[in-house]
């Protein structure tokens, strides 16, 4: 009787461990090149935080469910990145340890999962935005780009 006490307070001092280990949230940082841009992060079609002006970071309830995010900036086509969630090293030491009981826990509550961070987003600039090499002429009426062969 008194080893199944112990087996099952032990048990229970396991449980979670994920949980007391990482928590259940998450701080998602996004960098973005150039800087300055707004980004949403959405989770199943909601938002559910913003980070404005990047470089910044958002704190999120981590899930087994991906997060995409979306960013905007003045003159750059919009950028979107999806981190899929991941799970922690420390559920497979709660599985063995626990015996899946700590898992079962850890999974409902979301502290098994992880996302990557920090996330690093390259805006491309729109098709309008991007000058034209410029024209000079020259008295004889002959025309050269800068960077030309030739000129």
């Amino acid at each position: 009787m008194l080893k199944q006490v112990v087996t099952c307070g032990i048990a229970l001092a396991l449980c979670g461990c994920a949980s007391i280990i990482s928590g259940t949230t998450e701080e998602v940082t996004v960098n973005t090149n150039p800087s300055g841009a707004n980004c949403a992060i959405d989770r199943n079609g909601k938002t559910i935080a913003n980070v404005s002006p990047t470089p910044a970071a958002a704190t999120i309830e981590k899930t087994k469910y991906e997060i995409t995010i979306v960013c905007d900036k003045d003159g750059y086509q919009e950028a979107t990145y999806i981190d899929r969630s991941g799970i922690q090293a420390s559920t497979w030491g709660n599985i063995v340890l626990g015996g899946g009981i700590g898992w079962a826990i850890d999974s409902a509550r979301g502290a098994d999962n992880y996302y990557e961070s920090p996330i690093n987003i390259t805006m491309v600039p729109k098709p309008d935005q991007l000058s034209a090499p410029s024209v000079t002429p020259h008295a004889s009426g002959e025309v050269s780009t800068p960077n030309a062969p030739g000129s």
